[in-house]
């Protein structure tokens, strides 16, 4: 991801000692020889041709998140712009791994038929005979203020259907203040979490003016988060038409507090989906991985449920109200070119 980079494995528990192992020695002593480096560097030329390339939306989402985060690293992709990954060689590949793959630079996370003092010999054994190296320290970006609404309208002729989609910049679980990630998670699942959602119910089921619409919160990252809306118009419907009526939505949930019964099944959606997803040992593992890299504790993942069941309504209509700003957000429309 923008932030981390995650390795598992999902091995028998007396394995574990030869996978760490093997990954205190990928740590230490990987071959990044020209021959290695050219050959991975076209393996990931080939994955994102595969993956961004030949799929019109994810290349629209690449050119939001450029549009959105006028300074931050956000706004470059993951899997790199292609002529950039075309001009990475073995000493710049190198000096990455020098000063980011290391054991003052990781952490571990083991989940499942194990005990602590096995985990922490193991570790020992495994990783304590890799030195620290000197890391390159994070960089703080401060974003400049955005002066307005962005809008990006892409035509492509591999695109079957249109499209609207924004995203706006938001306040993510490490840098908001208490309570605004959780209000925005809510407000996701009350706008568009599901077929009950009030974006699907309104403009799938009862205007019939999409064939699908929904909206989604990512808040686990070191700095801004992002929350999205999309909807794909029906047939005859234009997308002006399309976009007028999601933001009538959000302008409601802006002006007024959510319904009662509607905000409370939504807690437990999402509550329930934060249990359900236990029951797997990656994801459970993933889930404090992922809180921890961006600085948070494993406290705020045991502790996240309760504090999803503490936001009350005027929590989620205030955070629709802040948040939601159409200066704070990239508007896009992707349609089928001839």
């Amino acid at each position: 991801t923008h932030d981390y980079t995650a390795l598992y494995e999902q091995i028998a528990n007396d394995r574990l000692p030869m996978v760490m192992a093997l990954e205190a020695d990928r740590m230490a002593n990987l071959d990044l020889s020209d021959s290695n480096v050219s050959t991975e560097r076209n393996v990931v030329l080939e994955e994102r041709r595969m993956r961004v390339d030949n799929d019109p939306q994810s290349l629209l989402v690449e050119q939001i998140d450029a549009a959105l985060h006028l300074s931050h690293p956000y706004g470059r992709p993951v899997i790199g712009w292609p002529e950039e990954v075309r001009r990475i060689d073995r000493v710049e590949a190198q000096d990455f791994y020098k000063h980011h793959y290391a054991p003052n630079n990781a952490i571990l996370i083991v989940a499942g038929d194990v005990t602590v003092e096995e985990v922490r010999n193991d570790a020992q054994t495994a990783f304590g005979k890799v030195p620290a190296r000197e890391l390159v320290s994070r960089a703080a970006y401060a974003e400049p203020p955005r002066m307005g609404e962005t809008r990006l309208d892409v035509a492509s002729k591999d695109a079957k259907v249109p499209l609207f989609m924004r995203v706006y910049r938001v306040p993510g679980y490490a840098e908001g203040a208490p309570g605004q990630a959780e209000a925005l998670e809510t407000l996701a699942q009350l706008m568009g979490g599901d077929a009950t959602a009030t974006l699907y119910r309104k403009l799938v089921v009862e205007r019939h003016m999409a064939t699908s619409a929904g909206a989604s919160y990512d808040g686990y990252a070191r700095d801004s988060g992002e929350f999205t809306v999309y909807a794909y118009p029906r047939p005859g419907v234009s997308l002006a038409a399309l976009e007028h009526a999601v933001d009538a939505i959000i302008a409601g949930y802006a002006k007024s507090a959510p319904n009662a019964k509607e905000l409370a099944r939504a807690k437990t959606q999402l509550v329930a989906a934060a249990t359900y997803r236990r029951d797997s040992q990656y994801a459970m593992a993933s889930a404090y991985g992922q809180a921890l890299t961006i600085g948070l504790t494993a406290f705020d993942v045991k502790a996240w449920p309760d504090r999803i069941q503490a936001i009350g309504g005027d929590a989620v209509a205030k955070a629709a109200k802040n948040f939601l700003l159409k200066r704070e957000a990239v508007s896009a429309t992707l349609t089928p070119a001839p």
